[in-house]
């Protein structure tokens, strides 16, 4: 095969080859470290970015894969530099690690453009990793290739399948019901997460992955390979041989990340029984892409593309290793092909159609037929009214079906804290036609949007067997999570949106179908709300915390720094070498 590129034409090769001090600094001090001219001389140098941390159970197995990552390289020819990178641990960085997942971003466009290589092996999984590892990268320009962390074996409890996220929800209400031991409580810790790995359930991490590959940035059937398995371990091998030769094919993520490509990852993200979350990260990747994908893009595919994949939450049974043995993305893209942009470019270099051939579906339980969907329509919809005029989310899909249409008078919040205090409260004056509303936990108000959105259902309820009820909110949810969740309102209350001027007793109108939340509020109320609007104090005043405040956009713009996105300026010019 005839190469694009040969080894002059190295982006590294600026960094060794020239006959100068500058050049003999670089090479002595990889001597200093025991490396060779044989070493580099004439190999693509590639990094890993690897986001394995001590805190990170999701990515626990990288330290040992980077050593399959770079057994590929080496085979390939290449040269692998491993650069650690920001973790982002879903479960342990405090308040939320959407409030970093764009400094994760910047953080692997630097490292890419300001090291001397020539490609980039991308290794991710937990929720905000994928996104912002794939937007940094993409920003940087560089050939590159995703690794996902794959999910972790299902969990167990007294014999019963438990999914990371979901049943803990399930669970908990239970013990607020005191149906649940203390004892019972503790074997269910200890079996809802079994192996290192993503959540098995379709949250946020297996949702995101899947879209990496729809998009065309993993290897074929990457994406939903277990992290225990032993393919994992040759799907880690191939992708690092594979970048050595796209790097010599210069196949760089402008001529894969293209509008099709995009809408061939929300096709796929709507058969999944996707999280919410796919939306604000969806549209933040195609836009450091050039590509202008916005909520109007998720609600048509929501129109036409049936939910597949029966894998909970949306689904009732299965979890991701059950969906990887049934035949994994492949098989459920081979019964999406009229969905689908067949001749998208993927990291292969061929069509997305390459990848498909010879895929099989070998359960048609878990990977439902189109005339047998889990549900007819996509996983999500977006909603518009005097509430959100600029968009917010609902996920039917896993959501009880009384409530797609429905009135009640709100129960509204200002903050997490006091929603949490009252929401036990014997007292509290609520019912199951009630619409919990929690507002100032948007990008601003969070900060950072933290996933609070799947409100508690009220003891006294709870004690009833009430589990779902209507929920309102300008924050996010986790993608294992479930029920009749309205979420990311935009504009958020924190910088005056409409959610802001809602009042305790006022009737919201829901309709799914007509894809309306509204208030029943006049005009005229409405302005004299505003007008009497304060806008509450702001969280920071130093740090990256009062850039992130400074910079971030709304929900429905996907929550990016204004000055990242790829229409702020132009293209970021070479490092200068002196």
């Amino acid at each position: 095969m005839t190469r694009r590129k040969t080894p002059a034409d190295l982006r590294s090769a600026r960094w060794f080859a020239p006959d100068d001090l500058r050049s003999f600094g670089h090479r002595s001090r990889w001597m200093q470290m025991g490396y060779a001219p044989e070493d580099w001389v004439g190999k693509p140098m590639i990094a890993i970015l690897n986001t394995w941390s001590d805190a990170q159970p999701c990515h626990a197995h990288f330290k040992d894969r980077v050593a399959d990552v770079k057994r590929g390289i080496f085979q390939a020819g290449g040269f692998p530099i491993e650069l650690p990178a920001l973790s982002l641990s879903e479960s342990n960085v405090k308040p939320t690690t959407m409030l970093y997942r764009n400094l994760l971003a910047m953080e692997a466009e630097e490292l890419i453009r300001s090291h001397s290589v020539d490609g980039a092996v991308l290794m991710g999984g937990c929720d905000k990793t994928t996104p912002a590892l794939l937007m940094g990268a993409t920003s940087a320009g560089l050939p590159m290739i995703y690794v996902p962390a794959g999910p972790m074996l299902r969990g167990n409890w007294k014999g019963h399948t438990l999914g990371s996220g979901s049943d803990a929800w399930k669970y908990w209400d239970e013990r607020r019901a005191g149906n649940i031991s203390d004892r019972d409580w503790t074997d269910v810790e200890g079996g809802i997460a079994r192996s290192y790995g993503v959540c098995m359930t379709m949250g946020t991490a297996s949702t995101m992955t899947a879209i990496a590959e729809a998009i065309g940035i993993t290897l074929p059937g990457a994406s939903a390979i277990p992290a225990p398995d032993a393919n994992h371990k040759r799907m880690c091998a191939a992708s690092g041989r594979r970048i050595v030769d796209m790097v010599w094919d210069d196949l760089k993520p402008t001529d894969i990340l293209s509008r099709k490509a995009f809408e061939n990852g929300i096709t796929v993200a709507m058969a999944m029984g996707c999280s919410t979350n796919a939306i604000i990260h969806v549209i933040a990747m195609a836009r450091r892409a050039g590509v202008d994908i916005s909520l109007a893009d998720f609600d048509k595919a929501s129109r036409k593309v049936p939910v597949l994949a029966n894998v909970r939450p949306s689904g009732d049974t299965y979890l991701m290793e059950d969906f990887y043995y049934a035949g994994g993305l492949p098989a459920l893209m081979t019964r999406l092909t009229g969905h689908l942009h067949l001749d998208a470019i993927t990291v292969t270099g061929g069509p997305l159609a390459e990848n498909l051939a010879g895929a099989e579906v070998h359960n048609d339980d878990v990977i439902r037929t189109i005339e047998n969907p889990i549900y007819a329509e996509g996983a999500l919809a977006v909603l518009k009214g005097n509430l959100s005029p600029d968009g917010c989310v609902i996920k039917p899909s896993a959501c009880a079906p009384r409530f797609l249409k429905h009135s009640g008078p709100a129960l509204v919040f200002d903050d997490y804290p006091s929603m949490k205090a009252a929401i036990d409260r014997d007292d509290l004056d609520v019912t199951a036609d009630t619409v919990l509303v929690l507002r100032n936990a948007g990008p601003h108000g969070g900060p950072g949007m933290p996933e609070w959105g799947m409100l508690p259902i009220p003891k006294k309820l709870v004690k009833q067997g009430i589990r779902d009820m209507v929920r309102i909110s300008d924050a996010r949810m986790s993608g294992t999570s479930y029920g009749a969740c309205i979420l990311h309102v935009s504009p958020e209350a924190h910088i005056g949106g409409p959610l802001a001027l809602l009042q305790t007793g006022d009737i919201i109108d829901l309709d799914v179908d007509g894809r309306t939340l509204n208030m029943r509020v006049t005009d005229e109320e409405l302005a004299r709300r505003q007008a009497a609007w304060q806008p509450p104090k702001a969280h920071y005043e130093r740090g990256y915390g009062w850039i992130f405040t400074k910079h971030i956009k709304q929900a429905h713009e996907g929550c990016d720094f204004d000055f990242l996105e790829e229409s702020f300026g132009g293209p970021v010019a070479e490092p200068v070498i002196f």
